[in-house]
């Protein structure tokens, strides 16, 4: 069979098509190391053979930056280069491997992601497909079809992963034996999986009350811990390749880190197609649509934050209409672009929930997270008179010494501020 050529990676390109499930291997970037975790085993029950990629060494660093202008964004050239190191390993079938990319369609370079990726492919892996995951009708041609059933796993993969990671570290700090929280989350993950692959996966309130039962029982040394919070970029405030192992480094500065849920992230793409006929009159029957799947999902999460409050050991997730009163005191909720309105949100639910020490994690070339992040923190201030915030930028030159130095000094301060209480 002769090989097809591809010349031109805006136009030809080769194309994911439904009968690739049965051949190829799917690439995916660790963007979200707690959910995907969940996600790559429940896909893996469809039949797909799935691989969220761990490497995170410099090198991948080095690859972005020959494959991506270094003005792009910084979450594009980590997840290009994670791509490249990846197929450059030698441990993939070339011929029958595919990159897999999520894609939001808002005002975010990461709606080019997908030419970003094939223009650094064309001239090395020219044959490996790159499919999108996408609700915004981008990639029509190269889009991973998912019907109702596999669009629901996936969406309460993304609940369930965020009870462990909300769990999770809320224990870790206070484990009285080593490693007890992380058998914890292995337990968790792996009932969940059995959940998906038994049947019962829907009954969520059942398997989020499993979940809080099993960090629950995990013994604690009653220490008291500086709590720091994480918002900004999407990217960076989860994946530990963009953020520098943030979380990791928080733990063992002997701290609390405060990572909001994925879901409310969800819930600000919904109810954002919801403001736009609000506030400008557009797409009058989508936004219909659009709110209620985010009234199902509202009423979903305060069910779960009941089950926080019945057992009276973690603090609860954030109320996404909360969440939405906290920015209406800063910023409008026209204020769209990129994380937007969400992040000064988040930082103000936090500080009314008593972490009042914040890492606002900033990628290079991100403008609407600078804006909306770094933008607004003397107005919250004037809110929050105590709260101590520190603005980190990530890019390829940053040191990842510099950073921590940075946070340390915000640490610091905490500390401080609460030797002085």
């Amino acid at each position: 069979m002769e090989e097809k050529t591809y010349t031109d990676y805006t136009t030809e390109y080769p194309k994911w098509d439904k009968s690739m499930k049965r051949t190829h291997k799917i690439l995916v970037p660790d963007m979200l190391p707690w959910h995907f975790s969940i996600i790559e085993k429940v896909l893996k029950l469809e039949g797909y053979d799935l691989e969220v990629l761990r490497n995170e060494s410099r090198a991948v660093i080095d690859e972005g930056l020959k494959h991506v202008h270094n003005d792009t964004c910084y979450p594009c050239l980590c997840v290009v280069g994670q791509f490249m190191d990846a197929l450059k390993s030698g441990k993939y079938d070339l011929e029958h491997t595919a990159i897999m990319m999520t894609q939001t369609g808002g005002g975010c370079r990461a709606s080019n992601y997908m030419p970003l990726i094939r223009k650094a492919l064309k001239n090395e892996f020219p044959n490996v497909p790159v499919v999108s995951i996408n609700f915004s009708g981008l990639e029509k041609d190269s889009t991973f079809k998912i019907g109702v059933k596999l669009f629901l796993k996936l969406a309460y993969s993304v609940i369930y992963g965020d009870t462990v990671m909300w769990c999770y570290n809320q224990t870790k700090p206070y484990e009285a034996e080593s490693c007890a929280a992380d058998r914890a989350r292995d337990e968790a993950v792996n009932f969940i999986v059995q959940k998906f692959e038994k049947g019962g996966y829907s009954h969520y309130k059942k398997i989020n009350r499993k979940i809080i039962e099993i960090f629950a029982a995990v013994k604690r040394n009653g220490e008291k811990k500086i709590k720091v919070g994480v918002v900004g970029e999407i990217y960076v405030k989860y994946s530990s390749l963009g953020n520098n192992d943030l979380e990791r480094f928080l733990l063992y500065e002997g701290c609390e880190p405060v990572i909001p849920a994925l879901l409310d992230f969800i819930l600000y793409c919904i109810i954002n197609v919801v403001n736009d006929y609000t506030l400008y009159g557009h797409g009058r029957g989508k936004a219909t649509a659009y709110n209620a799947v985010y009234k199902i999902l509202h009423r979903m999460q305060t069910n779960i934050i009941k089950l926080f409050k019945e057992d009276g050991n973690f603090e609860p997730v954030h109320d996404f209409e909360h969440l939405r009163a906290c920015a209406d005191k800063v910023i409008n909720q026209g204020v769209k672009m990129g994380e937007g309105w969400l992040i000064p949100a988040e930082m103000a639910a936090l500080a009314e929930t008593g972490v009042k020490n914040i890492v606002c994690a900033q990628p290079f070339g991100c403008l609407p997270n600078h804006i909306a992040g770094k933008g607004v923190i003397r107005t919250l201030k004037t809110y929050y008179q105590d709260e101590n915030i520190v603005a980190v930028d990530y890019d390829p030159s940053a040191t990842k010494v510099n950073q921590e130095n940075r946070i340390k000094l915000m640490l610091a301060t905490a500390r401080e501020n609460e030797h002085s209480k």
